[in-house]
């Protein structure tokens, strides 16, 4: 672990005792990478930055259940991707509710504009049919094939043996294959 991971990590520490003027510092740093990690979820970089902004203060809000079972880092993955896939939820749920309200306009489909930003739009697609599904095999493959963790930190962070994680992303991908595939 490098230096900055482990002011990061004793920010962390400290900020979820209450400490107020580490949580400032602690947002202040992670901020570049949160946004940069929601880049990788979402194809529209305002959508980046609005999920950035829901992680952001969703780790304000919660600092203090995290608890140092697991690196911060492994805690703030999962916020990450939670809060990207809620962003992209809610851009849809908006977007249906504008093309009701509006009369039909020319948008374009990031799907047919951009293989790399419609290839997103497809796996979260793919993510919240899982999630319909089977929830319990989201987190482990997020974890493994988005945010790139190991498969020791996401046992440790889910509180599921190795195996079990193992397990539960082959079956992910193969859901995800299914969906992607037809």
């Amino acid at each position: 672990m490098g230096a900055r991971d482990e002011e990061q990590e004793q920010l962390a520490v400290r900020a979820a005792a209450g400490d107020r003027a580490a949580l400032e510092t602690l947002l202040a740093l992670i901020q570049p990478g949160v946004l940069r990690r929601c880049a990788r979820f979402l194809p529209c970089y305002q959508d980046a930055e609005e999920a950035c902004q829901d992680v952001l203060l969703q780790v304000a809000r919660n600092i203090g259940s995290f608890q140092g079972r697991s690196r911060f880092s492994t805690w703030l993955h999962v916020i990450i991707a939670n809060g990207a896939r809620q962003t992209y939820r809610s851009l849809k749920r908006r977007a249906a509710e504008q093309a009701h309200a509006e009369t039909p306009v020319d948008v374009p489909d990031a799907r047919t504009t951009s293989v790399i930003a419609g290839s997103r739009l497809d796996l979260l697609d793919a993510l919240e049919q899982l999630e319909a599904r089977k929830a319990d095999l989201v987190a482990p493959m997020v974890l493994r094939d988005i945010c790139q963790l190991d498969y020791r930190e996401i046992a440790l962070h889910l509180g599921i043996p190795e195996g079990t994680v193992k397990s539960r992303i082959h079956q992910a991908r193969g859901h995800v294959r299914e969906y992607l595939l037809t």
